[in-house]
């Protein structure tokens, strides 16, 4: 069952020298809600939690996530597993966790090949917002394919189309209409059988309704999108891991409006590959490409060879980068000095235990 969900001789081999020996199965997280995981496995789909060790010792990104292969342990009367370890996943997807600065990162969903970068072609479309998305997915492993929603609200789309076109010219983009079936079969041949495919993009582009039109079913509950911003909100309120008909899969995720990037050089650097050749072709190494002679950046902005808004979108990018960095930094200072202070709170504490009992 589980060679369905992509099961491949590279994670047998792993499993059956690190894990089989102890008596774990292999299974794959299909679905991930709070406290609790469902897992597919050769007898079926079973409820899961992960130990206690594993979540403890396990960094944000270390946590269970979708996609992941992991190593279980069954309670055959209960009908329960547990959680042991995770194997070693072939690509992550990852953002920094910005509503709380105490986690660095969060994970997405694991083991992807290819991940769908989704955004409407009405007021939701945002150029620079689509960059953060590939600069994170090129990071991740997985290569990104754009998929443009809603065709069929715009008029005379072809300038929005070429604007996505020209953010990197390695990419596919996909045009879609799911009321009226456009562009489906274009979508569906980048979703070869045992691939896992991810969507991403803001609430309200259409993810959840490309979902449901591609398995023909309302599996995912969808609202309608609000007249006054184009904005919509689906009740996505988890992950999960869906066989399509053509034996792909998808992983659906609630919407995410932003990707943080954290740690990102590599997936900036594959984006912008036209910025970074020119910036090494200054007159001088410690160039700032703003106003000295021979900016080889600067003189490619003069002659049109690279347009200003995209120099724009690539400082904010660096300059995201470099605060999400400063932001770790800081949280895990502040994590180490909370630990020294428990630390010696706890050796006063023991101090005067002894000296109680030694009196």
């Amino acid at each position: 069952m589980i060679e369905q969900y992509g099961w491949t001789d590279h994670f047998a081999d792993v499993f059956k020298d690190k894990y089989e020996p102890s008596g774990f199965i292999a299974g794959r997280l299909i679905l991930q809600q709070r406290g609790s995981y469902t897992v597919v496995t050769d007898e079926g789909q079973v409820t899961a939690r992960p130990t206690g060790r594993l979540l403890h010792e396990a960094d944000d990104i270390g946590q269970p996530c979708v996609g992941d292969w992991v190593a279980l342990l069954m309670d055959e009367q209960a009908g329960i597993g547990t959680v042991q370890a995770i194997l070693p996943r072939k690509s992550a997807l990852v953002r920094r966790a910005i509503e709380d600065a105490s986690r660095a990162t969060q994970i997405i969903a694991a083991n992807v090949d290819v991940a769908f970068i989704v955004t409407s072609l009405n007021a939701d479309m945002n150029p620079r917002r689509v960059q953060r998305y590939l600069a994170a997915v090129r990071q991740s492993g997985a290569r990104p394919v754009v998929v443009l929603t809603k065709a069929d609200l715009v008029e005379n789309a072809e300038d929005r189309i070429a604007e996505i076109k020209a953010l990197d010219s390695g990419i596919a983009v996909v045009t879609v209409s799911a009321r009226t079936g456009a562009g489906l079969d274009d979508f569906l041949s980048h979703v070869q059988a045992g691939e896992t495919c991810v969507l991403i993009g803001s609430s309200g582009v259409g993810k959840s309704t490309l979902i449901n039109t591609l398995l023909s079913e309302d599996r995912m509950v969808t609202r309608e999108v609000r007249e006054t911003d184009d904005q919509g909100r689906h009740t996505t309120s988890h992950r999960e891991l869906i066989v399509l008909p053509s034996g792909g899969m998808l992983i659906d995720t609630p919407g995410i409006r932003e990707v943080g990037l954290l740690d990102n050089e590599e997936g900036v650097a594959e984006v912008f590959d036209d910025v970074e050749e020119l910036m090494t072709q200054c007159k001088f190494s410690n160039c700032s490409h703003t106003r000295e002679p021979g900016c080889a950046v600067q003189g490619a902005i003069k002659s049109g060879d690279l347009s200003e808004e995209r120099w724009t979108h690539f400082v904010q990018l660096r300059l995201e980068m470099a605060e999400a960095k400063d932001k770790i930094d800081r949280a895990a200072r502040d994590v180490e000095k909370r630990r020294l202070a428990q630390s010696q709170k706890t050796y006063r504490a023991t101090k005067r235990n002894y000296r109680g009992i030694k009196d």
